[in-house]
């Protein structure tokens, strides 16, 4: 008995199987922590690549792309999530106090971290599709999420609604051990799509 590779029942298997071994090697990339960005990056650009067809192999593609976005992506996550980890530091400090003015600062601090983790992704999105200097690429990031606040929303749901998902229903963890992260960065790479074709048109 012979197994026809073209088969689609067999490509979707094979697809299927591809997800999950690129899921768990992002999360064992995500180990060290200080990785964080550059996994993610590296995880936008082989599911952006298979989103686009380009062709190529996600598992196999995603440790180079890893080293080649690993300092871009490393020096902008520690900015972009240090900045919205010192916010959020800062609203629950502030939150504590039962002054009216310090409450209202500590809502404007929760929603300056949210912003700058939207810039993070923004930022992750943009190390793995172009190859642009270290300030325009930081600059590009803060400002997309007001250029675009749809898509951005978009884009925070995904990954939240995952980690909802585990709170909320813990045995979807091993869903999400999976083939939470991948499928959702591949949901991400139609998005990032969307809004780059559109920043491209109103730039020209």
């Amino acid at each position: 008995m012979q197994i026809d590779p073209e088969n689609r029942a067999v490509q979707g298997l094979s697809s299927f199987l591809e997800f999950v071994a690129l899921n768990i090697l992002f999360l064992l990339c995500c180990v060290p922590i200080v990785t964080i960005g550059a996994a993610t990056s590296a995880l936008l650009e082989v599911t952006r690549r298979y989103a686009d067809e380009e062709g190529g192999r996600p598992v196999r593609d995603f440790l180079p792309a890893l080293a080649r976005n690993f300092l871009p992506a490393t020096g902008l996550s520690l900015i972009l999530l240090g900045a919205s980890v010192a916010l959020a530091f800062s609203g629950v400090f502030w939150l504590s106090a039962p002054e009216p003015l310090l409450t209202g600062l500590a809502a404007l601090a929760f929603a300056a971290s949210a912003y700058a983790v939207a810039a993070f992704i923004h930022a992750m999105g943009l190390v793995a599709a172009y190859r642009a200097p270290f300030r325009q690429t930081l600059k590009n990031a803060v400002l997309l999420p007001a250029a675009e606040p749809l898509r951005t929303l978009a884009l925070i749901v995904i990954p939240v609604t995952v980690v909802c998902l585990v709170i909320v229903f813990p045995p979807t963890i091993f869903l999400v051990a999976t083939i939470g992260f991948s499928v959702g960065a591949y949901g991400c790479a139609f998005l990032f799509r969307s809004i780059y074709r559109r920043r491209s048109g109103a730039a020209a």
